[in-house]
């Protein structure tokens, strides 16, 4: 009778065993079946980072550019073990990057970055070696810790940064300035610091990155269809400098040299069409590589031709004289006592350092560069008429040309000018300070029919599109009449001809200009140092340019007179101009 409970309780027993299998089974269903498992979604999306615009010389050569930087990454644990010196002996050929390099990266587990500064050229390569790895069954599919299967992954490669190229190192800087690396969260950027590049940087910098989003395929690629989303990329504006490379580093070459002749701690040439305002060529000898500055170049980083002021010396004459003239103060053909060559001005005594021909007349004091007599003929001027006289040359303020951190330099005031002293130190150039585009700019007005005009370097912007856009100038304006423009060419071809400034003399061209020397002040006293000048124009039948060269600190001990640095180096570079055919010959010299 006990056998019958005994065996029902079996039975029990193994249903309740069955059943606790049955549910066991079910949840194994349920959770593989039923609930969804979490795989890699099949909508990626891949971002086509936007890049900064170029910077291209007159004559069409790429002066700095950018270039975009990949990160290449891949998941070690989705290489097939057995064909791990396969994907390694590929990848080192693709790439480049030696087998031990790769290797040693390769044996950590999980996601790693083989490299950081892949260039775009080896980034493509690596993408047709991704293809070539995936069909190979390189790259499998494995089960992470948890059990889940982790679909096969390729090479990765996205950008990482971009960098900004210089491929003509020290030419034409500081002018095109350079630029400093920011991060930004994602990847590395470039933004402009100094020059044409700080400058133009809302125009060179890219405006938008592209985008791309929607399925995959089982290469990893996006299926572009009607579901899936386009952004395009815009990249920043190019722009085109009015500067030819070719002439800018024949000028420097120039330079050099010159600077190791004369021993000046910097020389500055600019040339400008006086018509347009256009530059041909601003250069120094004070040059940096952009993409390796070091601190010994730090004193070299500004653009000094706007952002260093400076006594001018006797190259402020000629613009003393023309207002003169203009205002009908002065009559260049009458007879003028130069008192020997001295002139008592307080407790000094102003001596010039030329004796005076006999009979002087007017126009001999700019030819000859006669202190004495400037500071005579500015005594016909109010101290507001020298002043706003100045002022209408553009003397202490902005150019406006499209460089940053330009500099105004200063004119004393009206005060000041309507004082025997100031007024006469003024009228050679002491006491009053400008800039070297200043005075180039000033120096225009002479050749160009009495106007004042905008200096500028950026000759068009292209977009990415491939528009064209011209920058707006100011309109120029009037300074002279243009009969006072005329008389101040004649004259200024005269101080060339027979003057002080014979020694820029060109066979073939007609020349015009003016010298300066100015000794340097440093705390309150004037040093042994000295900047020589000479700006003037060169022109032949057809084309007319004004030309400023500036020895800066030149050794007394040394030749530091205008005439004597900045008037050959002047002629020299007037002779490239016709070397290159900017200039032509004309049948008769002067």
């Amino acid at each position: 009778m006990d056998e019958a409970p005994k065996k029902s309780e079996k039975i029990l027993f193994v249903f309740v065993i069955l059943f606790l299998c049955f549910i066991i089974f079910a949840s194994i269903v349920y959770t593989k079946i039923i609930i969804p498992r979490k795989i890699p979604t099949l909508v990626v999306s891949k971002t086509d980072v936007a890049v900064r615009g170029s910077i291209y010389s007159q004559d069409g050569f790429n002066l700095t550019a950018s270039k975009k930087l990949y990160k290449v990454s891949v998941n070690t644990e989705s290489i097939d073990p057995d064909k791990k010196q396969l994907f390694v002996n590929l990848f080192s050929i693709y790439s480049n990057i030696s087998k031990e390099v790769i290797l040693e990266k390769i044996s950590q587990k999980g996601y790693i970055v083989i490299s950081y500064t892949i260039s775009p050229n080896t980034a493509a390569n690596l993408r047709q070696l991704n293809s070539k790895l995936l069909a190979y069954d390189v790259f499998r599919e494995y089960e992470d810790k948890n059990g889940r299967v982790v679909q096969k992954m390729g090479i990765g490669i996205e950008v990482s940064g971009v960098s900004r190229i210089y491929a003509y190192g020290t030419i034409l800087e500081p002018v095109i300035g350079y630029t400093k690396k920011i991060e930004t969260g994602r990847i590395t950027i470039t933004e402009g610091v100094k020059g044409v590049e700080k400058y133009r940087d809302a125009i060179l910098s890219p405006k938008q990155d592209g985008k791309l989003e929607g399925k995959r395929d089982i290469g990893f690629n996006i299926i572009q269809n009607k579901d899936s989303k386009f952004k395009p990329r815009q990249d920043g504006f190019d722009v085109a400098l009015s500067i030819p490379l070719k002439l800018q580093k024949k000028i420097e070459e120039i330079l050099d040299a010159a600077k190791k002749k004369y021993k000046s701690d910097e020389i500055v040439v600019g040339i400008i069409n006086p018509k347009t305002g256009e530059i041909l060529s601003l250069a120094t000898t004070n040059r940096f590589d952009p993409k390796n500055i070091k601190k010994s170049d730090y004193p070299y980083l500004n653009v000094d031709a706007i952002e260093v002021s400076f006594e001018p010396g006797s190259t402020i004459k000629p613009i003393v004289y023309s207002i003169l003239l203009d205002k009908n103060l002065i009559n260049p053909m009458q007879s003028i006592d130069l008192n020997n060559g001295y002139y008592r001005l307080g407790k000094y005594i102003i001596r010039d350092d030329s004796i005076p021909t006999k009979n002087p007349v007017i126009e001999d004091v700019i030819i000859r560069s006669s202190n004495v007599g400037m500071i005579k003929l500015t005594q016909r001027l109010s101290g507001k008429e020298f002043y706003d006289g100045l002022k209408k040359f553009g003397l202490s303020e902005l150019t406006g040309i499209d460089l940053p951190y330009e500099k105004n330099g200063l004119l004393p005031s009206v005060r000041l000018l309507s004082g025997e002293i100031y007024k006469a130190s003024a009228s050679y150039g002491y006491g009053l300070r400008t800039t070297f585009m200043q005075l180039l700019r000033a120096y225009s007005v002479f050749s160009n029919g009495g106007y004042l005009v905008t200096p500028h370097l950026t000759q068009n912007l292209t977009a990415p599109n491939g528009d064209i856009y011209i920058p707006k100038l100011p309109a120029r304006k009037r300074v002279l009449a243009p009969l006072t423009s005329q008389k101040m060419q004649d004259t200024l071809i005269k101080v060339v001809t027979s003057g002080t400034g014979r020694s820029a003399k060109v066979d073939g061209v007609i020349v015009g200009g003016k010298t300066g020397t100015a000794r340097i002040a440093k705390e309150g006293k004037y040093d042994s140092l000295y900047n020589g000048s000479f700006f003037g124009f060169a022109k032949d039948d057809q084309n007319t340019y004004t030309i400023g060269v500036v020895a800066f600190g030149s050794h007394g001990s040394e030749d530091y007179y205008g005439s004597q640095t900045a008037a050959p180096i002047f002629k020299e570079i007037v002779e490239l101009l016709k070397e290159q055919g900017y200039l032509r010959i004309k049948k008769t010299t002067q």
